[in-house]
């Protein structure tokens, strides 16, 4: 940025400037000292609707599988769906101290999302920027997280405020970048890898959802939106495609029922693979 347009609030910049001192650079909200996190994995994209929530569900399931510890926390403020995907309708609790614990799913994986916390689940958020960015990091910092092994955060789609938040705030891995087979994908795939590099994150890869029908009666392959440029994108971003999900009613039936954790999720064995090896 250059001098003349610099506001001198480094906390909502990402531009890493010669005026920025050490101290300036580093935002992270520490961990509260009854929790222990060990990876953190942000879900994003460039726009909605391409299935962020759906990957964040199945990674963890898949995780929590293996045998982790797995937590989810839903940075989607204003559109939560996590605790849908999973039957959660009950609201957190929390301590004596003041301090949130995350409601757990039938398998044991804990979440923490403002849909926890609202009296009805269709209530809308209506908060500010900062108020957002506030949430997220009481998420991060007032509740009690058990012995977490991978933690998975669902970001709203862009480059905003909460994203650049979670960016900042969080000691976040390496993200997981979700798309679609659109003719927009190579806009909406750029211009999440750009800032995950302004931001120093790894880029673990990306997955393509709706990338294709299966016809349950010849097994073909229909490319309903379209033939798939993700390989001439990843190319282009040099980074590896590690998904192809399909469409398929069943995931949708699932999902709608809050039984995220019945579906197999095989397609992201590789993703799966990615994450574990970190």
């Amino acid at each position: 940025m250059s001098s003349e347009n610099c506001t001198h609030n480094c906390s909502s910049c990402g531009e890493n400037c010669s005026s920025r001192t050490e101290e300036q650079m580093d935002f992270r909200t520490p961990l509260n000292p009854a929790s222990s996190v060990k990876k953190v994995i942000g879900i994003v994209s460039g726009k909605g609707g391409v299935g962020k929530s759906l990957v964040t569900s199945m990674m963890a399931v898949r995780m929590n599988r293996l045998g982790y510890r797995v937590g989810i926390l839903d940075a989607d403020i204003t559109g939560p769906s996590i605790p849908k995907s999973f039957g959660l309708k009950e609201g957190i609790f929390g301590t004596p101290d003041g301090l949130m614990i995350p409601a757990k799913t039938k398998e044991g994986i804990e979440i923490l999302s403002s849909n926890l916390i609202l009296e009805n689940e269709t209530d809308p958020v209506i908060w500010r920027g900062p108020v957002v960015a506030g949430a997220i990091k009481q998420f991060w910092q007032e509740a009690i997280w058990q012995d977490i092994d991978f933690m998975f955060v669902d970001m709203p789609p862009g480059t905003g405020d909460v994203p650049l938040t979670v960016f900042q705030s969080l000691p976040v891995d390496g993200i997981l970048i979700v798309t679609s087979p659109q003719d927009l994908v190579s806009m909406i795939v750029g211009k999440a890898v750009n800032m995950a590099r302004k931001m120093d994150i790894p880029i673990l890869g990306l997955i393509e959802n709706m990338s294709y029908l299966e016809c349950p009666d010849c097994g073909k392959k229909i490319s309903v939106f379209g033939e798939s440029h993700i390989e001439e994108v990843a190319a282009e971003y040099g980074v590896p495609v590690l998904a192809r999900i399909p469409i398929d009613p069943e995931i949708a039936a699932k999902v709608d029922a809050g039984d995220a954790e019945e579906i197999g999720a095989e397609w992201l064995d590789l993703a799966v693979e990615t994450v574990w090896k970190l």
